[in-house]
């Protein structure tokens, strides 16, 4: 219920948000936050003013934006399922010589 009002505001006033070390949530949580990212998502893309979220009309402003960091490999974090990772573009980083 959290992460549906957070998603709420974000989606009403356009803002971005960036969730560090993304793959330290449980599996279960992704799924659940995919579908709702998944949803703004395509409103925005299908240029609608508002959506049904989370049981209710919601506005959509096309500058929402949510953003992931990731260190993929470490103990205890989790592979992104699928529908999650379809979301997101990636981009690896490095450390300079």
């Amino acid at each position: 219920a959290f992460m549906a009002r957070f998603f709420s505001g974000l989606s009403q006033c356009g803002a971005f948000c960036c969730f560090d070390e993304f793959n330290r949530i449980d599996i279960e949580v992704l799924s659940v936050i995919a579908e709702q990212i998944l949803t703004i998502q395509q409103a925005i893309v299908q240029e609608k003013k508002e959506v049904m979220f989370s049981g209710r009309m919601i506005g959509v402003n096309p500058m929402f934006g949510v953003f992931i960091t990731m260190n993929p490999g470490y103990a205890g974090r989790t592979e992104l399922p699928d529908n999650l990772k379809a979301l997101f573009r990636p981009v690896a980083m490095m450390i300079p010589d």
